[in-house]
C-alpha cells in the first residue's frame, strides 16, 4: 500500500476509535493498539506532509506554539444567561414567556448548566477552521490551535448533512475523575495541585503551548447551533443533529409542556448533580420553539427566551477578621470583608462582598463574627447570615466609613441610592487609575498593553494622570521604566496612537461618564453626531432622545458641567481623536427617524452587515416588533410567527428588494 493510501487509511480508522472511546465511551481497541496507529501516522506524515489531512487525528497531539491570541469579534454577541434562585423567579419568568408569545404554545428545552468555559466554534463546509473565547460577549481570543487538542471537538463533522456554514457554542469542562487523576500525578511530582476543574479548564485553554493543553483532558459539550439558514424548528432537534454531527451530549436533555414536569425536572437534578463526573451549577430553561424565540428577542445583556436556574450554593461558616473598602472608577465604594481562609466549593474564600452600607445594617454585622458565606452565583462569594450565638462579648458593630479611604474626602450617599461616592472624582488616585483603564479598555479604545499594572505604574510615576495625558507620552519616558524594553515601548506608544482612529461611539464610551454604557454610547452618537452636539444639549433634550432616560441625561450634563472635563475633551480634540460620526461618502440619513425588526436571510447581506447599514443610514435596529416598529425586513425563511404579528399590529413588511429601494 502506498503512503497515501495507508495515510487515508490510519486517518479514517483513528477518527472512528477516537469517536468511539470519547462520544460512546465504547472503545474498540487498547490504548497501546491507538498509540501505535497513532505514531505509524505520525511518522508517515512526517515524511509526506503534503498528504496529511486538514482534520488529522495527529493535530490531537498538539505542538503549535501561539504567542498571542488574535481577538475575534463574535458574529451574533455570546449573551449571559439571566439567573434565577428560585421557583417563584421561574413562574414569573414563564408568564412573561406567555404575555410575549401571544398565547400560542409552547415548551420548554431543559439542559444542564455546564460549571465551565464557553467556546465558539466554526466549521465551514463541515471543517473546524476556527474557535473563539467568549471573552466580553463582543469579542474573544482565537485559540483554534488549542481547540483542536480537545478529542470531543470534531475536526471534520460527521455526516454530510449541515450547512456549508455553522457556529457551534458550547461548554469546556474536566470530568472530575480527569481531574482527580491529574492531581494525584502532580501530588506524585511534587506539583501544586489544581484548585478546581472549572479555573484548570478555562486556564488551559490560553495555554500558549498546545502540547500542554492536549495533556490537560479538556472535554466539550456542544449545546448551541447558529446558521444563516434554518435547520430545523425547534432547539430539541438541534441536539439531535449536534449528535449526529458527532458531539458529546449530556444525554440529560428534557423538552416540558407544563411547570409541573419542569419543577420536577429541576428537583430531580438537585441531589442527582453530585452523582455526575463533570460540574453542573444549574439548569437552563429555554424556549424550545425557535420562531417563539426570535419574536422575543433579546434585552441589552441576555435572551428575553431563556433563564438560568441556579442550584444553592454550598454554605460554610467562617470568621470575620476585618471589613476594607473599595473606591472604584466612579467613586462608588464598595465594602469587602476579609475572612479567615476557608474551603468553599474547591476553592479557598478569602474575601467576600458586602455590597453597601444597607447590606452592612441588614446582616447586623458586628466586628470578628462569624459568619455564613456562599457563593450564590456571584464571582466573589457574599455573606448570607451572621451566626449571633457565638458573637464574642463586647464587640462593636460594623460602622461604615464616613470619608474616602484613599484620598480621605467626605463620602456623600444620591437621594434615591444605595451606594456611597467619593466625589473627589479628579483626584482620587483608584479613580484616576480607574477612568484610564477603562478608557484603554477593550470595548473601549482598547489600547493593548494598558493594563491595570501599566496604569499604576504610569500614575505612580507622575507620566500620567488623565487619559488626555496618554496622548503625550514619549517613548523616551515610557522605555526608562522597569517592565518595558524597546519594543514594548514602542508598542505602546503605537498602540495609543492608533486609538485615535477609533469612532466617536467608543471614543463617547471610553469617557466614563456614568450610566454611559457602550449601548447608550452608540444611541448618543447616532443622534446627536459630535461631542460639541453633546456638551451642548439641555437636559430635556436629552431626555426627549430615545432609551435616554432622566439619571442618563442628568449624568451626561453633570459631567459636562465640570471644567476640568471640558478642558480634557479639548485636549483630546488637538490629539486627534475622533469626535463626530463619520459620515461616509454617499451616506444619508435616509432611515432617520425609522426602527427594524430584521428576520430571516438575505441574498445581498449577511445579518449584521444589513443591521450596520440600517444604523449608519439612521435606522434603528429592534428585537421585537411592537406598535412603533416601522417595519419588519422579511428576508427568506422570515419567522413566521413575526410575519403574522406584523399583520396583525399594521407594521410594513418589506423585501430585501423592496429594501434597497427605500435606501436609494
Amino acid at each position: 500500500m502506498d503512503a497515501k493510501a495507508r495515510i487515508n487509511q490510519l486517518t479514517a480508522e483513528l477518527k472512528q476509535h477516537n469517536y468511539s472511546y470519547y462520544i460512546l465511551a465504547e472503545p474498540t481497541i487498547s490504548d497501546f493498539e491507538f498509540d501505535q496507529l497513532l505514531k505509524e501516522l505520525e511518522a508517515l506524515e512526517l515524511a509526506h506532509p503534503e498528504l496529511r489531512h486538514p482534520d488529522s487525528p495527529t493535530l490531537r497531539v498538539g505542538g503549535e506554539i501561539t504567542k498571542d491570541f488574535p481577538s475575534f469579534q463574535h458574529i451574533r454577541p455570546m449573551m449571559s444567561l439571566s439567573n434565577s434562585y428560585s421557583k417563584e423567579d421561574i413562574e414569573e419568568f414563564d408568564k412573561q414567556v406567555a404575555k410575549l408569545t401571544g398565547g400560542r404554545a409552547y415548551s420548554y428545552l431543559l439542559e444542564q448548566k455546564f460549571d465551565g468555559a464557553s467556546l465558539s466554534l466554526h466549521y465551514e463546509n463541515g471543517l473546524l477552521v476556527r474557535a473563539v473565547t467568549r471573552g466580553d460577549g463582543v469579542q474573544g481570543d482565537e485559540i483554534t490551535a488549542n481547540a483542536k487538542t480537545i478529542r470531543t471537538i470534531p475536526l471534520r463533522l460527521k455526516g454530510d448533512n449541515y450547512p456549508a456554514s455553522l457556529e457551534i457554542r458550547g461548554e469546556v469542562v474536566i470530568f472530575k475523575s480527569d481531574f482527580e487523576e491529574m492531581n494525584q500525578k502532580r501530588a506524585e511530582n511534587g506539583e501544586a495541585l489544581y484548585k478546581n476543574p472549572r479555573n484548570t479548564a478555562a486556564g488551559a485553554l490560553k495555554n500558549q503551548d498546545s502540547a500542554i493543553v492536549a495533556t490537560r483532558r479538556l472535554s466539550f459539550f456542544g449545546y448551541q447551533v447558529l446558521s444563516d439558514q434554518p435547520l430545523v424548528s425547534k432547539d430539541s432537534d438541534h441536539m439531535a443533529l449536534l449528535k449526529e454531527w458527532g458531539f458529546l451530549q449530556s444525554k440529560a436533555d428534557a423538552v416540558v409542556e407544563n411547570l409541573d414536569d419542569l419543577f420536577a425536572y429541576l428537583d430531580a437534578w438537585e441531589n442527582k448533580r453530585h452523582d455526575l463526573d463533570y460540574e453542573i451549577d444549574g439548569i437552563v430553561i429555554k424556549v424550545n420553539e425557535l420562531d417563539l424565540r426570535e419574536e422575543m428577542g433579546a434585552t441589552a445583556k441576555a435572551p428575553r427566551w431563556a433563564i438560568a436556574y441556579k442550584y444553592k450554593a454550598a454554605e460554610v461558616v467562617t470568621r470575620l477578621e476585618s471589613v476594607t473598602y473599595q473606591v472604584g472608577r466612579t467613586g462608588k465604594i464598595t465594602p469587602v470583608a476579609n475572612l479567615e481562609p476557608i474551603l468553599l466549593a474547591g476553592t479557598t474564600v478569602k474575601r467576600a462582598s458586602i455590597h453597601n452600607a444597607d447590606e452592612i445594617e441588614r446582616l447586623g454585622l458586628y466586628a470578628h463574627d462569624y459568619v455564613k458565606v456562599e457563593k450564590g452565583g456571584e464571582i466573589i462569594p457574599k455573606i448570607t447570615s451572621v451566626v449571633t450565638e457565638k458573637r464574642e462579648p463586647g464587640a462593636s458593630p460594623i460602622v461604615f466609613i464616613t470619608h474616602c479611604p484613599d484620598c480621605q474626602t467626605a463620602l456623600i450617599r444620591p437621594e434615591g441610592e444605595v451606594n456611597h461616592y467619593c466625589p473627589n472624582e479628579n483626584g482620587c488616585p483608584p479613580q484616576i487609575k480607574g477612568k484610564i483603564e477603562h478608557f484603554a479598555s477593550r470595548k473601549a479604545l482598547d489600547i493593548d498593553g494598558l493594563g491595570t499594572e501599566i496604569v499604576n505604574q504610569l500614575v505612580d510615576e507622575g507620566l500620567i494622570r488623565t487619559y488626555a495625558d496618554l496622548y503625550d507620552l514619549s517613548y523616551e519616558a515610557v522605555v526608562k521604566l522597569e517592565r518595558f524594553a524597546e519594543q514594548s515601548a514602542q508598542n505602546l506608544i503605537d498602540s495609543i496612537a492608533a486609538s485615535k482612529e477609533k469612532p466617536f461611539e467608543k471614543v463617547l464610551f471610553a469617557l466614563g461618564i456614568r450610566y454611559v454604557g457602550a449601548t447608550v454610547a452608540k444611541k448618543l452618537a447616532r443622534h446627536l453626531k459630535s461631542i460639541d452636539a453633546i456638551i451642548e444639549s439641555e437636559l430635556e433634550s436629552l431626555q426627549a432622545l430615545p432609551d435616554i432616560g432622566g439619571s442618563i441625561a442628568q449624568s451626561i450634563v453633570s459631567f459636562f458641567g465640570i471644567e476640568e472635563n471640558k478642558v480634557m475633551i479639548g485636549r483630546l480634540k488637538e490629539a486627534g481623536l475622533q469626535m463626530e460620526v463619520e459620515v461616509k461618502e454617499n451616506s444619508s440619513n435616509a432611515l432617520s427617524g425609522k426602527s427594524f425588526v430584521v428576520s430571516g436571510v438575505f441574498a445581498g447581506f449577511g445579518r449584521t452587515e444589513l443591521k450596520d447599514l440600517i444604523e449608519s443610514l439612521g435606522g434603528e435596529i429592534k428585537s421585537s416588533l411592537s406598535s412603533k416598529t416601522t417595519y419588519l425586513l422579511a428576508g427568506e425563511n422570515a419567522g413566521p410567527s413575526k410575519l403574522g404579528k406584523a399583520e396583525k399590529l399594521g407594521i410594513t413588511v418589506l423585501s430585501e428588494d423592496e429594501f434597497r429601494a427605500l435606501i436609494v
